[in-house]
């Protein structure tokens, strides 16, 4: 039985061996038309490295330094809120991780920094009236006039854009985000970010990719601190109050003494008023006092919730270009054709087999 499978084995590598040196000799056979097709492909591959414009990368980097609870804070901390005071707590992990790198293609971050306003020829535009310049995309809109007429402010509402400024929007961020912005994090240990945005117009690359880094810091320092803000708010409001009410039992207690000057020790009942500011001012100040600590501690805690983004490196001009070289696409355009032509005669001729079995 051994010697048996052996031969079959043997066999079959012979026949295999056969039919592969079969189709090479019919390949060979048709090299004149693959070589042609090879010269067409590699001519029409310099065409399109000649034709193709170069792409521009804009790349900025920047650095997250966010404070954790711990230490001699974190103890201050601890005590106060022992007493019942609420300083403001962490953020959370909300942009933990991959999660602020998914907040950058995010299409509110991106359609915000679209609507930003830069200084172009002389003009205030938005960014997304340059891509449209860019792109030339009113004179594909050439037959639609009602979208020649479509222009993007500055800072303009988004709750007011029409349905036709909302496609035109989710074309660009589909443009933007899937093929030509790029946000990695080489190491979840190390907190350095990176940003690559890629376009036709050097100049775009760099503007687009500047604005969308200040715009997502802007809103993640707002998000991180905004309870601690607030509560920050709510202490100095409280602070003012208590202030206006101190102030005023002052003035009360100098009106009643003023009133009861010279008084007769047996009318001691007129000094009552007198006394009861005396109260409220005892009283005020104790809640003024400690009104103060906790406002002076939320500071301390809204510096620590606030976090520092670092830029590292901008992008500076001429940006990188990277483009499809003249030899590269000879070789490329003359293999994809070459190939195809191939595997048109092996179909060609698998079908002929097929027919006369």
């Amino acid at each position: 039985m051994d010697k048996k499978t052996i031969e079959n084995d043997e066999i079959s590598l012979k026949d295999l061996l056969q039919k592969a040196k079969e189709w090479y000799i019919y390949l060979l056979s048709q090299w004149k038309i693959i070589l042609c097709a090879g010269i067409i492909g590699g001519a029409l591959g310099l065409t399109y490295s000649l034709l193709k414009k170069p792409i521009y990368t804009a790349t900025l980097s920047f650095a997250l330094e966010d404070e954790k609870g711990g230490g001699g804070l974190g103890g201050a901390l601890g005590l106060a809120s022992s007493f019942g005071l609420d300083l403001g707590g962490s953020g959370g992990g909300i942009f933990a991780g991959s999660n602020l790198t998914e907040l950058f293609k995010s299409r509110s971050m991106v359609e915000k920094t679209l609507l930003s306003p830069i200084k172009f020829e002389g003009k205030e535009i938005s960014i997304a009236e340059l891509y449209i310049k860019n792109n030339k995309l009113r004179k594909l809109w050439g037959d639609k006039p009602s979208l020649n007429k479509i222009e993007f402010l500055p800072n303009d509402d988004r709750k007011k854009f029409t349905r036709a400024q909302d496609s035109i929007l989710g074309v660009i961020y589909n443009d933007l985000s899937k093929t030509n912005l790029l946000v990695s994090q080489k190491d979840k240990k190390v907190s350095i970010i990176s940003i690559d945005v890629s376009s036709a117009n050097e100049s775009f690359a760099k503007i687009f990719c500047e604005a969308l880094a200040r715009q997502v810091g802007q809103f993640y320092i707002e998000t991180k601190s905004k309870k601690a803000r607030m509560n920050m708010a709510i202490l100095d409001h409280q602070v003012d109050s208590i202030r206006r009410e101190l102030n005023g039992a002052i003035t009360g207690v100098a009106v009643a003494n003023d009133n009861t000057f010279n008084l007769n020790p047996a009318l001691n009942v007129r000094r009552a008023p007198s006394a009861r500011r005396q109260v409220d001012v005892q009283a005020n100040t104790a809640i003024l006092t400690e009104l103060v600590k906790q406002a002076e501690l939320a500071k301390v805690t809204l510096r620590k919730e606030t976090p520092l983004i670092q830029v590292i490196d901008r992008p500076i001009l001429p940006l990188v270009k990277t483009r499809l070289g003249k030899a590269r696409g000879i070789i490329i355009g003359g293999f994809i054709a070459s190939f195809l032509v191939m595997f048109y005669f092996i179909l060609i001729r698998l079908f002929k087999q097929i027919n006369l079995s």
